[in-house]
């Protein structure tokens, strides 16, 4: 076996075990082929990722507003606006209580209007503070495609579009299932390379579970819960079956103190476990001692992990790290029936959740250095299945933080009616945006230079247009 190969396959096994022993602390700095970048790290800046898992409906997120769209998005969705009319309170989707955008570009929209649903005021008001923007019809492509070549088949589509699993992954790695390294990852990987941070542990931080997004060649993700850092409690615990001495014999136990291992498998391992343990300390130490955040966040899945965001961000003086990539998630958007009753509750947990990380962000003064963002496995069909909507491909997303240009929607909002050129068949919609042109905006607020851009969304050298200007 050759010494490329033996490598490669170290890397592999090794970064599995990262990823899931104990938090998933970097393994080492040192693997990998890639040249000697130069991204910009100077200062702090992060990345948030936000990821709705299950198709989130953005035409049931960014609804039209002057009347002639109103009445064709009415009409369109009679069944569900009817279930939204028979909620308590009444209809949040009634045109007089919609809740106009005003967006500072409308006069590219050519008289159309934009509202949020009442159930989104928290990030309403973000926008029209200048805070937050929205990207319209975003989603995967390999290059850009119109209805006529679609049909014809005359430009690739993305391979296994309407796929929960594919789509996750093709926008969170531009592969479908089975990728191995996000552009999340690939952006930790420059700036580590650029020496970002002083050490690697808590640049790529998931707290979701492990995630495509951060997977890196050299960075690897720290996994967090909401609640702290992960621990073994043999190792934690201030006794053990009645013994004050026996966690920290399984500490020594597990970190092989005094093992002196020749093999090279097992003392990579022996370093994964005890980077893991002394970075989960290291974590739990750091978090005991900072002071509490004034802002309150909701109660919510997503409010608890982007509130331990906001704690490891206030805490990066200490972590010595210059940036950093987060991953948060949560579900429930795969909204096939009873739309009305989910959407509502989801809505209303999400917008709060982010407006709430986004009071945290200005309250410690890095708003203009922590930039949140929002993704979907896709969006979903503007027809109708009665009381809920049906897997689609391009979506609209918010962008979140003080160095948004604010108060604008980028890309395009297609109007709500069939068989316009960026429908694909029952309100699909073709994306406009590709997600490399979305991934490539955030990655030169980052620091990244073009060919590291190239190298995080390969997929960015088809498209003319590479940065969509909210940043």
């Amino acid at each position: 076996m050759t010494g490329s190969c033996f490598e490669f396959t170290r890397r592999g096994f090794l970064k599995g075990t990262a990823a899931t022993f104990v938090g998933g602390a970097t393994l080492r700095q040192g693997l990998g082929n890639m040249a000697a970048m130069s991204a910009d790290v100077g200062g702090y800046k992060a990345l948030v990722c936000v990821m709705f898992f299950g198709g989130l409906d953005c035409h049931d997120v960014v609804l039209p507003l002057d009347q002639a769209s109103y009445d064709s998005y009415a009409d369109i969705r009679q069944t569900l606006m009817n279930e939204y009319a028979t909620l308590p309170g009444g209809s949040t989707r009634a045109r007089n209580r919609l809740m106009d955008l005003a967006p500072e570009n409308a006069a590219s929209f050519g008289g159309r209007a934009f509202a949020l649903p009442e159930t989104l005021s928290p990030l309403h008001t973000l926008f029209q503070n200048g805070e937050a923007a929205i990207v319209g019809n975003v989603g995967p492509l390999i290059e850009p495609i119109t209805r006529t070549q679609l049909r014809e088949r005359t430009v690739p589509r993305p391979a296994r579009l309407y796929s929960h699993n594919d789509q996750v992954s093709t926008w969170l790695a531009s592969e479908p299932e089975g990728a191995r390294f996000g552009w999340g990852g690939r952006f930790a990987d420059f700036a580590l390379q650029s020496g970002a941070n002083v050490a690697g542990t808590f640049t790529a931080v998931s707290v979701a579970g492990n995630s495509v997004f951060l997977s890196g060649e050299t960075a690897q993700q720290f996994q967090v819960s909401s609640r702290g850092a992960s621990e073994l409690d043999e190792v934690s615990a201030s006794r053990l079956f009645g013994s004050e001495t026996l966690p920290t014999l399984m500490s020594q136990h597990f970190r092989n103190v005094g093992g002196g291992h020749t093999n090279y498998f097992q003392r990579d391992i022996i370093d994964v476990v005890d980077r893991s343990i002394s970075a989960n300390a290291t974590l739990a130490a750091t978090l005991e001692n900072e002071t509490p955040f004034a802002t309150e966040f909701p109660e919510s899945r997503l409010a608890d992990q982007l509130s331990m965001v906001a704690r490891m961000i206030a805490a990066r003086d200490t972590f010595g790290v210059g940036r950093q990539v987060f991953f948060v998630s949560t579900g429930g958007f795969d909204t096939h029936s009873n739309q009305a009753q989910s959407m509502t509750g989801l809505q209303t947990d999400f917008s709060s959740a982010i407006a709430a990380f986004q009071a945290a962000m200005n309250e410690i003064g890095v708003s203009q250095d922590v930039t949140l963002f929002t993704t979907s496995d896709f969006g979903r069909t503007l027809a109708v299945n009665g009381d809920g909507s049906d897997h689609g491909w391009g979506a609209h997303h918010f962008v979140v933080g003080g160095a948004v240009n604010g108060n604008r929607i980028y890309g395009s909002i297609p109007e709500p009616t069939f068989d316009h050129e960026a429908d694909s068949g029952r309100g699909r919609l073709i994306p406009s945006v590709s997600v490399e042109q979305y991934a490539a905006t955030f990655g030169r607020w980052f620091g990244l230079t073009d060919a590291e851009i190239a190298q995080a969304a390969p997929g960015i050298l088809n498209f003319a247009e590479r940065d969509l200007g909210f940043l």
